[in-house]
């Protein structure tokens, strides 16, 4: 999980313990431990430092405290007044004022997009957000259509008929599903071969083939848990991927009118 180079454990330097840590990071020679010493270390985006192991929150804090402490040494050191530091230093200030400008650009065009533009949007582009049909099933995967058959007549004369297809999948099916009672989750019928998917979307909910359904992998008995016919995601639920799409378009037109601009007044030469 943590992807920094581990170095040699300075705990000993660390001045609270990690329950502490939690609340207040504590110090290194007068320097605050920063949520962002901690979340850079952590280097995974969506990662808590408060829902790790105490065993990895005290080697994140020890890989914080190394840092610094490498830091201070390599300042101390005189890096800062040789050419090469002054010359990368230089190059990254560059590198992040572009990147801030741009960020900032990216920013006021998302803000632009009112609620009224991004419905408009999703109104225009529907089939762009639209899902699929699924289904929700089960299946017993056998090498005979002769035990397929057998398979039925138990499920026929079974009283609890769920209860019976998933004993039977977990005892008889050769599919990998066979263990989880045969159960295949959500699917699209595309993510089916085409004679599995039309046999089960005939399907009403609680029901299973009454004949062998045969595939190239054998002969399949399929019950149907449940379906979801197609339909659009709500507007809610795509507004922020809309917002992002105008954005990033706007972003590119902005750049590209900007970097046009610019050309016109720049000096430039090219060595061919």
């Amino acid at each position: 999980m943590i992807k920094k180079i581990a170095l040699a454990s300075v705990a000993s330097m660390v001045l609270l313990t990690v329950a502490q840590a939690k609340e207040n990071y504590g110090t290194v020679n007068g320097t605050p431990i920063t949520e962002e010493d901690v979340a850079s270390t952590i280097g995974q985006a969506g990662v808590s430092f408060k829902t790790l192991t105490p065993e990895m929150q005290q080697r994140v804090l020890d890989m914080v405290v190394d840092r610094k402490l490498l830091t201070e040494a390599a300042l101390k050191s005189g890096v800062e007044n040789t050419d090469e530091y002054k010359t990368q230093l230089e190059a990254m200030k560059k590198d992040l004022a572009l990147d801030l400008f741009m960020r900032k650009e990216m920013k006021k065009l998302e803000a632009s997009f009112t609620d009224e533009k991004l419905k408009e949007e999703y109104n225009k582009n529907k089939k762009l957000y639209s899902v699929p049909k699924q289904l929700k099933a089960r299946h017993i995967l056998v090498k005979t259509e002769e035990e397929a058959k057998s398979l039925i007549k138990e499920l026929d004369g079974a009283k609890d008929k769920q209860a019976k297809f998933i004993e039977l999948a977990k005892t008889k099916s050769t599919g990998p599903s066979g263990k989880d009672g045969g159960d295949l989750g959500w699917f699209d019928l595309q993510m089916m071969v085409p004679e599995f998917s039309a046999a089960a979307d005939k399907l009403k909910k609680g029901e299973y083939t009454k004949v062998p359904v045969k595939t190239q992998f054998g002969y399949h008995i399929i019950m149907l848990d449940d379906r979801k016919e197609a339909g659009v995601k709500p507007f809610e639920a795509v507004k922020a991927q809309i917002k992002s799409s105008l954005a990033n378009k706007a972003f590119a037109d902005t750049i590209k009118k900007k970097t046009d601009e610019l050309r016109k007044s720049a000096k430039i030469e090219l060595n061919k």
